[in-house]
């Protein structure tokens, strides 16, 4: 037999209703939306085949055996005259010095640049002698994209909360949207073509600090000059670490091109890098 077991009216202690009493909310779970992590990779870099009919050599191989040569080849100067000149880091040295930049032109560098945010690759792509390759929004879903959350940012527990928040409600919009898009399109015959529709329109409403991904091919010259600009103290503070990054990767490539770059920390934590041959302009 089953006995039912009635609530009393009120709390013998308190003397409460049981209607007016009321169990505790719940806190709502914390938003969570997966970070992103800058990651630069050198994935290629130029080779160099000297000619068997020149009567020269180097202690140096890839781009900066090359930009010697081309230096060379302008005055055909491959008995090496001068000492100070004679080895590769002596002559690329000498190359800054005077400011015979073209011949750094011909050795490239192909770096993989993950954890990054649009609102990077928006200032990246403003370099001109770049080449570039990146994630695209139209033919990759975003639905689980990660985000790239400045520091200052993540540093202060209510801001933070704040940033996931927002960069939350942004891609359950971008989901939502997409969801609708598709079946918007549903009579697109070509699967590829109601999905590319779908996405392009949906990825509006995506945040800068959507990750990205982006492969740049630039020229020795062409490095310099971002290194310069962008590890510059007055850029802004991702595209600094980004520079900062890919010149510890371009020393490992070409040391006897970069080697007069210095690094160093602010107060703040944060690297910038500088050359006494190279201005940000």
């Amino acid at each position: 037999m089953e006995v039912a077991v009635s609530q009393p009216a009120s709390d013998p202690v308190s003397g409460q209703s049981a209607a007016s009493r009321q169990v505790p909310e719940q806190a709502a779970a914390p938003v969570r939306v997966a970070s992103a992590r800058m990651r630069v990779q050198v994935i290629a870099k130029t080779e160099f085949l000297p000619p068997a009919d020149v009567p020269w050599s180097t202690d140096a191989d890839g781009g900066q055996a090359l930009a010697e040569f081309a230096g060379r080849a302008c005055y055909q100067s491959w008995n090496k005259p001068n000492p100070a000149t004679a080895t590769n880091s002596g002559y690329l040295r000498h190359i800054l010095d005077v400011g015979h930049l073209s011949v750094l032109e011909h050795g490239t560098v192909t770096l993989y640049i993950t954890g990054v945010s649009r609102s990077l690759t928006h200032e990246l792509v403003r370099h001109r002698h770049f080449s570039y390759s990146q994630l695209s929004q139209r033919y990759v879903p975003e639905r689980d994209a990660a985000v790239v959350e400045p520091e200052v940012v993540a540093a202060d527990p209510e801001l933070h909360a704040l940033f996931q928040e927002a960069a939350a409600a942004s891609l359950e919009a971008y989901s939502r949207l997409l969801e609708g898009l598709e079946k918007r399109f549903a009579d697109v015959s070509a699967p590829t073509s109601r999905r590319k529709q779908a996405r392009q329109a949906a990825r509006s409403v995506l945040p800068n600090a959507t990750e990205t991904r982006i492969v740049v091919t630039g020229n020795y010259r062409a490095w310099r000059h971002f290194i310069a600009m962008r590890a510059s103290e007055h850029a802004d503070v991702e595209i600094r670490g980004l520079a900062v990054m890919a010149l510890r990767e371009l020393l490992e490539v070409a040391p006897n091109v970069f080697a007069d770059f210095r690094i160093s920390t602010l107060d703040d934590g944060t690297e910038v890098a500088s050359s006494p041959l190279v201005g940000e302009g």
